[in-house]
């Protein structure tokens, strides 16, 4: 063989590797802010469920894993010199080894993972997920006290508290949004008179800006590009409010009404924003639009009660509908729904999941339900479609499962797995 073909040779078998090797999850909703992930996964499941790559005890929280460098990365109540704390968990993303651990804050809660009826029960704790980018691990805790660690040392580079350094005022239950992060910028939520929206320097801790006076809710901000421009969106008390990535400026607002809680985030569906709460609040979508410099949001629809709501899981859009978990507090019970963004009407419901979370893979559902069933399901408006189904975990699950580098990550309020579902023609270039 010449040095031409040994060359193409080689640059192809890298090629097909680079192909096949899956994505990091670098935070709450993914790399994009939607909930998705391109990566392949497999249409057909085992009978005995997916293979697992590992398991590995945790306690408790509600928090989701992200990836990045290598590992996973998850929040936890641990009791360290007997104190409950929030604790940033990094795993080993292969083996699940627990590489290091770093506790941020107190833990403790007003409330919440444990209130209400028999179903509800079976631990409490931090909400947040924790999001990785260049090399370190940023966490927001209950208390709002953001973190910046070394993502290989687990040591602390920096922290910033928004309640003492903002004027800040927490809500009720304590903070449950993640941190987000897109190019230098972490935005979030949760100070005071002036500076409650915030941009953080994930370099060196310090506000790049901050404004607005709106009250903050347990739900993460989410990034996106409409109208050519790129804008953080913040679910407040207030309702919708967009502000330009770079320098903080209001580009548009939607008004929403607030009662007792609003945690799903916000979901973009080109330029269509749909937004949901609990506690009878419903459900509404905005279409953005813009005129020379003036941006307008307009209601599409909005629907009242708790039919077409979701608590705390925010669903995923795909093709002009939303998929997820719709229902409030029906705990083992609630649906997963298929709704059409642009009119919100129910195309189907299919009931016994759950508030749990669901991930778009590969043009399918990944739904993760409260009691840890992983539930794969052909996305379509036609009916439910349901394709395979495994126990995945023990414990309550409150968290969104995630797709990373061919595997599938789930946690509960017990335990965390691993479990390989990538194709095997797809696998041997996964780490």
């Amino acid at each position: 063989m010449n040095t031409f073909h040994s060359t193409l040779a080689v640059s192809l078998i890298l090629l097909a590797a680079a192909s096949a090797r899956g994505d990091d999850w670098p935070q709450y909703r993914g790399g994009k802010f939607d909930g998705a992930s391109k990566e392949p996964v497999l249409r057909v499941w085992p009978a005995g469920g997916l293979t697992p790559a590992w398991r590995a005890p945790l306690s408790d929280g509600f928090s989701s894993f992200s990836t990045g460098g290598g590992k996973a990365y998850t929040l936890v109540a641990r009791t360290i010199d007997g104190v409950s704390r929030e604790t940033v968990v990094a795993l080993d993303a292969d083996n699940g080894r627990e590489l290091w651990a770093y506790p941020i804050a107190l833990a403790k809660y007003d409330g919440g993972g444990n209130e209400g009826s028999q179903d509800n029960r079976g631990g409490d704790g931090p909400r947040s997920t924790p999001a990785y980018s260049d090399g370190s691990v940023y966490a927001l805790s209950s208390g709002l006290q953001l973190v910046c660690l070394n993502a290989e040392s687990g040591r602390l580079a920096w922290t910033r508290d928004i309640l003492g350094q903002h004027a800040g005022k927490n809500i009720s239950w304590q903070n449950a949004a993640s941190p987000v992060i897109d190019g230098d910028s972490i935005f979030l939520a949760g100070g005071g008179p002036g500076q409650a929206l915030l941009a953080i320097h994930k370099k060196t801790g310090e506000p790049v800006w901050q404004g607005q006076d709106d009250r903050m809710t347990h739900a993460t901000p989410v990034v996106a590009t409409l109208s050519g421009q790129r804008q953080v969106i913040f679910f407040t008390q207030s309702g919708l409010v967009s502000l330009d990535t770079r320098s903080g400026a209001l580009l548009w607002r939607f008004k929403f009404p607030y009662n007792v809680s609003t945690a799903a985030a916000p979901v973009v569906f080109g330029n269509i924003v749909y937004c949901s709460a609990g506690y009878s609040v419903g459900s509404a979508a905005a279409r953005v639009t813009k005129s020379g410099s003036t941006w307008e949001a307009t209601e599409m629809w909005r629907l009242t009660g708790n039919k077409i709501c979701n608590h705390w899981s925010t669903p995923v859009a795909l093709n002009g509908h939303l998929y997820g978990m719709f229902g409030f507090k029906e705990y083992g019970r609630c649906a997963v729904k298929c709704v059409e963004i642009a009119t919100g009407a129910e195309k189907w419901a299919q009931p016994g999941f759950g508030p749990g979370n669901v991930t778009l893979v590969d043009g399918h559902l990944l739904a993760l339900s409260d009691s840890g069933d992983l539930v794969l399901i052909k996305p379509e408006p036609s009916a439910y479609k349901e394709l395979a189904r495994m126990k995945a975990v023990q414990g309550k699950c409150w968290s969104t499962p995630v797709v990373s580098n061919g595997r599938v990550l789930v946690r509960s309020t017990k335990e965390g797995a691993s479990f390989v579902i990538a194709p095997k023609t797809a696998q041997s270039g996964l780490r």
